[in-house]
């Protein structure tokens, strides 16, 4: 769910302002899966914003202290939650580590890059959530290192209903700044996109493993 309505509009203005995320029903992206998509988001481009990326930092910083009060660490989702998760592990003064997609072939062979101990508390960073497999893949993975994961939280979720039943199943908690619906009625009222493109991309987020283009 998001933290509240306000900061759920703000995010998906200046997502959009910066290209983060890209609209065009008319002109759909095709994702990694084969998906067609009428809306592409990266928010490692937040990065690149100063202005922008301090506004996430703290917004989710200041949302993950009022959700949980002080975690003993913030753990990214790697790649993509890296450098926001550890840039709100530095607003809150707290440790960082980040999580694998798996663990390492060599060395050490960690998922969990970075020091944790056992029984610490853990609030989880992501970038974007879809299904939600490859950020509760990171859970197991802290679950495995035996702390305690409070919660999780995004910065932008495509609000699909298998994501819901992922994070319910796994009994973990999300929240996030922004979402898909709350980013079309912001795409809508200030022009971004029109009211026949806003339907479009709605039928999209309700089937979007069929949804056809044309």
């Amino acid at each position: 769910m998001i933290f509240n309505k306000d900061i759920a509009k703000k995010t998906a203005e200046v997502l959009l302002q910066i290209n983060a995320i890209k609209l065009q029903p008319n002109d759909p992206f095709t994702w990694a899966s084969g998906w067609k998509s009428p809306i592409y988001c990266d928010n490692r481009i937040v990065l690149s914003f100063p202005p922008i990326r301090n506004y996430i930092r703290e917004t989710m910083a200041r949302q993950i202290e009022a959700l949980y009060g002080k975690p003993d660490v913030i753990a990214g989702v790697a790649t993509g939650a890296i450098g926001i998760g550890a840039l709100v592990a530095e607003y809150l003064n707290l440790p960082f580590v980040y999580v694998r997609p798996e663990a390492k072939k060599h060395g050490r062979q960690n998922q969990v890059e970075g020091y944790i101990e056992k029984g610490q508390t853990v609030v989880v960073v992501e970038d974007l959530i879809s299904t939600g497999k490859s950020s509760l893949n990171a859970v197991k993975a802290l679950n495995a290192a035996e702390v305690k994961v409070k919660g999780m939280v995004a910065i932008f979720s495509y609000g699909f209903d298998i994501a819901d039943q992922n994070f319910s199943e796994a009994n973990i908690e999300l929240h996030t700044l922004g979402n898909y619906e709350n980013l079309l009625e912001q795409a809508l009222e200030t022009k971004y996109i029109t009211k026949e493109q806003q339907d479009i991309l709605a039928l999209w987020n309700a089937n979007p493993s069929d949804w056809n283009a044309n």
